[in-house]
């Protein structure tokens, strides 16, 4: 049996730290639990899934796709596909692309936060779910 009981929390650096936290407050619905003088904040989903928020280097920033090697995206899993899309769009969300079909059944779009990191609202039918 494995130790390992699921994903603690995703991170992304960030250039503005608080602005982007405070965006995914506004927009996405998480709430900052904990913030570091470094400053790190570490946020929560209303799931309760934790997101680390911290400050990049000077490492520039690669230009990725959905299918770049490495880590490529942090899909949100939503209840209501369409609702959570106009809400998106009224927060002025920028798109990537049209809806399409996720893979392992459901619904998906991706969208960009304000420093280009690459999101997902997601929405599985009812025999994916957990």
């Amino acid at each position: 049996m494995s130790r390992i009981t699921g994903i603690d929390h995703p991170a992304v650096a960030a250039e503005d730290v608080d602005g982007l936290s405070d965006w995914y407050c506004d927009v996405l619905g998480y709430e900052k639990v904990v913030r570091q003088e470094k400053p790190v904040w570490i946020l929560r989903a209303p799931d309760g899934t934790l997101l680390e928020v911290m400050p990049r280097d000077d490492t520039p920033r690669p230009v990725r796709t959905t299918w770049t090697p490495g880590w490529s995206h942090l899909a949100l899993r939503v209840d209501d596909f369409d609702a959570a899309m106009a809400e998106l769009e009224q927060q002025g969300v920028q798109w990537t692309g049209e809806e399409m079909g996720a893979v392992g059944g459901g619904r998906v779009r991706n969208f960009l936060d304000p420093e280009g990191n690459m999101l997902q609202i997601l929405q599985r039918p009812p025999e994916m779910k957990s």
